[in-house]
């Protein structure tokens, strides 16, 4: 569980969305979960969750009755009712009902009413389960509440300011309909008081108005009500009247008053204290609660809460009220807001207690200030960055919230690391600035936007050109930031008006980089500024050396984008862990590695590393943030989306700790710099959670992926849609009502038929002749077209007497002489029909009016066409460019208006043909025009490439830049969408060979890095060849595919190294392989390596094999000198074996990979000692060609008798395996030998039957090894240290932790025993003076240091006292050990089992 926590905000705009219950616990409801906060008058603390609904929480109400009060009830949005059990946390029961608003009856415990935005009230009976449904009113319910006094009594507010009292008992009956509200009821309260004597009538004054106060007559009870209007008022409920109006004051705010003028955002909230009939709380305008004394007379009638110090009040409207009595008989309001703030407030003093803080959005960053001790900042995703004091000891939540010059998601943070309270933050639009936590001064904002989000903050050493300039004028420090786009931005902190600079010119400069780069999505810079590491799209990290940012390596064992890159602090007490660095990606492994040898000794040229130091795995989802722990070495937190938090030991590849207490995935964390113990964490649920590692129940991350089951989950059970509203009469609707009452007798029929005819008479003769018209064959005929000229056509279909006249005034006109006569007929407009068979002049004026005609009726195409038949060509191209109706028509007679014309005509065209999506024809119509470029551009626009690319080789030379480009970006979106080899063929033609190559890299299968290493090596990629081409020969051998590993390396005559190493590879493989032993085929091998006879050595077969199949002896010079391959070998860079080596690695080379240091230090030790030509009378393990080393050579010889050493341990417990068998032959079960001494050493030796066993069965062959090779007392000397090493360090972390809890827990005056030596008593002895046996074992630990460093350097070798033991056990099976190697084994056993373990298992053999 978690220790403090930030709950998410609670949800707006619901009238009971929290309550307290008469324990002390609050329930507030904030997106779809119900957090449950403990309250007292000092202090307050989260201490669970309800979560299950699946949209937002809109009721929340506790059962108040004693007994039953941990019973809670919810409604929510997901049309759901739901009864919880807050002391266990879980659900009791659900009820599907689409409700918006609930309330538990105080009076009988097992009542629920609840109400919803349809008008329906459903009662609910916990004990029984069942439910009944009224429906007072059709409108739509806004809040509730039940009489504290009558079971059966219900207020009900609606949205349109009515307020209805219903008796249940009588099925939902309609007691009285409060009228006096003009808007929304936002809240009603009952008095706790019975009886309605405690107000009298009094005159109408300016704030209040008293309407018929009744006098005591015991019955009924006073109602509160809050509305939109600005007003409250109190009601009667026996007589259904308002007794008392109060208007809202205008209280000032921020120093000035509040406009009356303006109309503010309210909620208005009302809460009616129990023990206090006269007095009512209500909320105001701008976050204020006031007190109202209903007893005092005059204007001032409220007083205000907090008015004792500045701060105390909400700045903005207030939502939910509720009460509790706690201790002494003090009652406490509990209040939330807009603001993100839950509030405490003492009624007596009406000062504020205390302040909760809350989340409105994803908590996207987090981080301690390093100079500020405690000082956490939080970045949110409701625009709002917090600052939060962990250490204070008087408010344990003080925050300070900052929101100016933030107009988006806060998504990075990072501290200035010497400057105190200076604060960077980055945006989800892209902003970078720089906050000063301890002014009011708004932030400074760099004037250098990025075009999408912020993904990371990070303060380094300046690097050029901002480190150019004057020794006085350059800053010491830069601020970096990434962000979505994939550049890295650098800003001079002291001037962000200026521009900032992108890195990756000089990236580029600086290693003379052609090809494109990665888009870069996070960097960390080392704590000493003297490398940075840079995260990719492609998986790949970088790390350069400053200032210059030349490239010292890149580690490509990520193949998803970086999401999280740490550096190992450096103030640790051991150097070497300075320069590990941890990366996370999106493919739920972390990964470690060890930068040391490359960071002290730059490389010449970039170094690949293809293996990390350590491997973490357990996470199911993606590595989202992660920290390393200031007080601990190594130690690592990780966050994931699987939804937890995992602490690893990085050196033993250790899961430490699981935290499993969000909902949903997490996004940051961090290690408490103050408690080692302690580490803080935020995500997706709104939440910031802080937690101890050691008091976590899991220690690794869930194996099954939580989150996709929840998501499964929610697939299978989506959102209720509302439904749609019955059609009247279907289901049994309600009677019609009206004024609240139903209509009956005849006028009710009338109205009913009236109203159906006007509403639905269009609608449904319509569907009548439509039907008919489906019916009736002779009425499916063509539709006539519209006509061109509708008003000559109509003025056509004249009465007789008017067409006859028409034919008079057109004769008159044709022989009039004069055209004033001719003029005033056609200005009359009654006969401007007559156009049509008079002159042109009189057609166009006909035009006139039939254009008029048509734009008001819409039809511009018939407008387009009559300018066109007029000849005003221009005209109709530009009414159909305005409307949008170009089509082919129009453009072909186009060209007809002029090249100008028909050119914007085209452009015109473009765009309408852009909007509908027909992007080729478009195009086509732009190369119309000989706009060529402008057509590629429009296709290269909406990712058509391959168009495009066919277009430009068609008509553009093959050299133009516009080719390159477009092969450039459609080689990205291929490459983004997953085509690789499509993408590559893009590069290739572009002349980006090194980026196809890397390209189909990208797949990392093997025929991928096949092709890639061929394509590269075709190229001239000579170095990214070899690394493609050791990449695929890796992935190859592991396979067991040794032929296939040697083709791909045989394409590279600089890889010949590499080949040789393979060679004594499946050699050893092969030696090693045990016939008995299931193991995983051999997929294709050569020849050479059949084992032939057993006595040849393995040396003595390299030597024949490299000189026969790769012509390398001791005569090769040049590049294939034993020398220079030598030399070649070493460079190359190999990784430490851990735990985490996959297995089939572990199978093909078997004891390189587990038991050695390096596999390839092996393969030097064999091309050196092989090739030796000294004369000392030192011999190697060689019998075909005896060589000796001197003494020089001694570190040759040594690394050969160990690998000798790990073949004799394998052929020693062989030997034991099958005198084993032979001696448990016939038995009913028999046991591994691995089984019998595990067996042995737990129960302290052999038994006596074991002994006594017939000679017959003790025969067994001779040893066919130098046993004496594994009796090595160097080596059990220094195997001896490190158990002890490992003894003392127990006892260290032991007394540690003891100590620790000890700490904890408060000292009890009496004292008490402790459970063993080992025991560590805190009442006798001080912290500061440590047990003597401890101080022993410390003394010894730091004196066997040297020891142990030399201890180090030897080459591994097998336990010596289990090969003791071992050899022992065999020697009563086997005649073949000789008396003086068993002496020689019981010598060392007395001498260094020195384990309680293992000296219980030697004592068979030493007594």
């Amino acid at each position: 569980m978690h220790e403090r926590s930030l709950p998410a905000s609670p949800n707006w705009y619901c009238s009971r969305c929290s309550d307290v219950s008469r324990r002390g616990l609050l329930g507030v409801g904030a997106k779809n979960i119900i957090f449950l906060i403990d309250v007292s008058a000092s202090s307050c603390r989260v201490v669970g969750e309800l979560a299950g609904h699946r949209d937002l929480v809109s009721g929340f109400s506790f059962c108040q009755h004693a007994g039953q009060s941990h019973v809670c009830v919810s409604s929510s949005n997901d049309g759901s009712i739901r009864f919880w059990d807050s002391d266990n946390k879980v659900l009791i029961k659900e009820h599907a009902a689409h409700q918006v608003t609930v309330h538990w009856s105080p009076v009988d415990k097992n009542l629920v009413v609840s109400g919803d935005e349809k008008g329906v009230v459903v009662c609910h009976w916990f004990h029984t389960g069942d439910t009944a449904s009224f429906f007072p009113e059709p409108r739509t319910i806004f809040c509730l509440t039940c009489s504290p006094h009558t079971w059966s009594t219900v207020a009900v507010g609606y949205k349109d300011g009515m307020i209805v009292l219903i008796d249940l008992s009588k099925k939902g009956e309609v007691i009285h309909r409060l009228r006096g509200h003009d808007d929304e009821i936002h809240s009603l309260a009952w008095s706790w008081l019975v009886g309605e004597d405690a107000l009298y009538s009094r005159p109408e004054d300016s704030e209040g108005t008293c309407i018929g106060a009744p006098a005591g007559d015991g019955k009924g009870c006073y109602l509160a009500s809050g509305s939109k209007d600005q007003t409250l008022r109190i009601w009667s409920s026996a007589k259904g009247k308002s007794v008392m109006t109060l208007k809202l004051p205008y209280v000032k705010k921020r120093g000035s008053a509040v406009d009356p003028g303006v109309k503010e955002r309210l909620w208005l909230h009302v809460h009616w204290p129990r023990g206090r009939p006269t007095q009512l709380v209500s909320s105001c305008f701008s976050g204020e609660l006031v007190m109202w004394d209903l007893t005092r007379s005059g204007k001032q009638r409220w007083t205000l809460f907090g008015t004792s110090s500045e701060g105390q009040n909400h700045n903005r409207i207030v939502f939910n009220m509720s009460s509790v009595l706690v201790q002494d008989d003090r009652e406490l309001l509990i209040s939330t807001s807009m603001d993100r703030e839950i509030k405490c407030w003492d009624l007596a003093s009406l000062d504020c207690c205390w302040t909760l803080p809350t989340l409105g959005g994803f908590v996207y960053a987090l981080t301690f200030s390093p100079v500020g001790t405690g000082c956490l900042a939080l970045g949110v995703g409701d625009n709002m960055i917090r600052v939060w004091n962990t250490l204070t000891t008087q408010n344990q939540y003080d925050t300070r919230s900052f929101w100016q010059g933030i107009k988006s998601k806060v998504t990075a943070l990072a501290w200035h690391p010497k400057k105190e309270g200076s604060l960077s933050f980055g945006t989800d639009d892209g902003k970078v600035g720089i906050y000063d936590v301890f002014s009011n001064k708004p932030p400074q904002i760099s004037s250098s936007y990025h075009r999408k989000t912020v993904y990371t903050l990070a303060w380094g050493p300046p690097v050029p050109p901002m480190s150019f300039g004057a020794a006085g004028g350059k800053p010491s420090i830069s601020l970096y930031s990434c962000a979505g786009e994939g550049t890295i931005l650098q800003h001079d902190p002291s001037r962000l008006s200026g521009e900032a600079s992108d890195i990756d010119k000089l990236i580029r400069d600086t290693n003379s980089i052609k090809h494109k780069l990665s888009p870069h999505t996070d960097l960390s810079w080392k704590p000493d500024g003297k490398v940075v590491a840079i995260g990719n799209e492609d998986g790949c990290i970088e790390v350069y050396q400053a200032p210059s940012l030349k490239l010292l390596c890149s580690i490509q064992q990520h193949h998803k984008i970086i999401n999280t890159l740490r550096w190992h602090h450096d103030h640790s007490s051991a150097p070497e862990l300075h320069c590990l660095l941890a990366s996370g990606s999106s493919n739920a492994i972390v990964y470690v590695h060890d930068l040391r040898s490359i960071i002290e000794n730059p490389p010449e040229s970039p170094v690949v590393l293809t293996e990390p130091h350590r491997r973490l795995c357990g996470h199911t989802a993606k590595i989202t943030d992660m920290a390393w722990s200031p007080h601990h070495n190594a130690r690592l937190v990780t966050a994931s989306y699987d939804g937890t938090a995992q602490v690893w030991d990085v050196l033993q590849e250790e899961a430490l700790s699981n935290y499993r207490g969000h909902i949903g995935y997490l996004l940051c964390v961090d290690w408490s710099p103050v408690d080692p113990d302690v580490i803080w964490t935020g995500g997706k649920d709104f939440t910031l959670q802080e937690w101890r590692v050691s008091k976590q129940e899991f220690t690794k991350p869930p194996k099954g992926k939580k989150m996709l089951e929840l998501k499964e989950k929610t697939k299978t059970n989506p959102k209720q849609k509302k439904k749609n509203k019955k059609p009247p009469g279907a289901g049994g609707a309600a009677p019609l009502e009206m004024n609240g009452g139903p209509v009956a007798g005849p006028k009710a029929n009338n109205f009913n038929l009236m109203h159906v005819l006007n509403c639905v008479n269009a609608f449904y003769c319509m569907q009548l002749y439509g039907f008919v018209c489906f019916l009736s064959p002779d009425l499916l005929k063509k539709k006539k077209p519209r006509s061109m000229l509708p008003i000559s056509t109509s003025m056509d279909h004249q009465p007789k007497e008017d067409l006859l006249q028409d034919c008079i005034t057109l004769a008159s006109v044709k022989h009039s002489k004069g055209e004033r006569e001719k003029l005033h007929c056609w200005r009359e407009g009654e006969h401007i029909h007559l156009g049509l068979f008079s002159d042109r002049q009189a057609l166009y004026r006909m035009f006139e009016a039939e254009e008029a005609a048509h734009v008001e009726a819409a039809h511009f195409d018939c407008v387009v066409y009559l300018r066109l038949w007029s000849g005003d060509l221009e005209g109709a191209l530009q009414l159909a460019t305005e409307r949008g109706e170009l089509n082919d028509h129009l453009l072909s007679v186009a060209p007809m208006a002029g090249f100008e014309v028909w050119s914007r005509t085209v452009e015109a065209f473009v765009k309408q043909l852009c909007l509908q999506e027909q992007y080729l024809k478009a195009a086509s119509h732009l190369l119309s025009v000989n706009k060529l470029y402008e057509a590629v551009d429009l296709l290269r626009s909406h990712k058509l490439y391959r168009e495009a690319i066919a277009l430009v080789k068609a008509r553009l030379p093959a050299e133009d830049p516009v080719l390159k480009e477009l092969y450039t970006c459609w080689a990205a979106v291929l490459e983004k969408d997953g085509h690789f080899s499509a993408a590559a063929k893009c590069h290739l033609a572009a002349g980006a060979s090194f980026d196809a190559a890397k390209v189909i890299a990208r797949k990392s299968d093997v025929s991928s890095l096949r092709t890639a290493a061929s394509l590269a090596r075709i190229s001239g990629e000579v170095a990214l060849a070899q690394s493609l081409a050791l990449r695929c020969a890796k992935d190859l051998a592991a396979a067991l595919d040794w032929v296939g590993a040697q083709e791909v390396l045989s394409s590279q005559e600089s890889l010949l190294v590499h080949r040789l190493h393979l060679c004594v590879a499946e050699l050893l493989a092969a030696m090693l392989a045990d016939p008995q032993v299931e193991s995983q085929s051999c997929v294709s091998s050569h020849p050479w390596v059949s084992l032939g006879e057993r006595h040849v050595c393995l040396q003595d077969r390299i030597r024949d094999v490299w000189e026969q199949q790769f012509g390398v002896s001791q005569k090769s010079e040049g590049h294939c000198s034993v020398g220079a391959l030598l030399q070649e070998l070493k460079s190359a860079e190999s990784p430490t074996p851990t735990a985490n080596v996959p297995l089939r690695q572990a199978t093909v080379i078997y004891h390189l990979y587990i038991l050695s240091c390096s596999y390839r230090c092996h393969t030097a030790v064999l091309m050196f000692s092989s090739f030796s030509l000294s004369s000392a009378d030192v011999s190697v393990f060689s019998r075909k060609h005896p060589k000796t080393l001197d003494y020089k050579e001694e570190e040759a010889k040594a690394a050969a008798t160990s690998l000798q050493a790990f073949i004799n341990y394998q052929h020693l417990y062989e030997h034991w395996w099958r005198s084993a068998t032979r001696i448990t032959n016939g038995s009913a079960a028999v046991s591994s030998p691995a089984d019998e001494l595990k067996d042995k050493v737990m129960n302290g030796g052999i038994s006596e039957s074991e002994e006594s066993v017939c000679p017959a069965t003790r025969r067994c062959d001779k040893l066919d090894f130098d046993a004496s090779l594994l009796l090595s007392e160097p080596h059990a000397a220094c195997q001896a240290v490190q158990r002890s090493v490992r003894e003392v360090q127990e006892r260290l972390a032991a007394m540690v932790l003891q100590h620790g809890r000890a700490q904890e827990e408060k000292p009890d005056s009496a004292e008490k025993e402790t459970d063993g030596p080992a025991q560590i008593s805190t009442t006798t002895e001080s912290p500061d003076s440590p047990s003597q046996p401890h101080a022993v074992h410390l003394i010894i630990f730091y004196r066997t240091i040297t020891f142990w460093s030399v201890c180090s350097q030897m080459y591994p070798h097998p336990d010596v006292v289990e090969c003791c033991l071992v050899l022992l056990h065999v020697s009563k099976a086997s005649p073949s050990v000789s008396e003086s190697l068993q002496q020689e084994a019981k010598d060392l056993l007395r001498k260094y089992a020195t384990g309680p373990t293992v000296h219980k298992a030697s004592q068979q053999f030493l007594t």
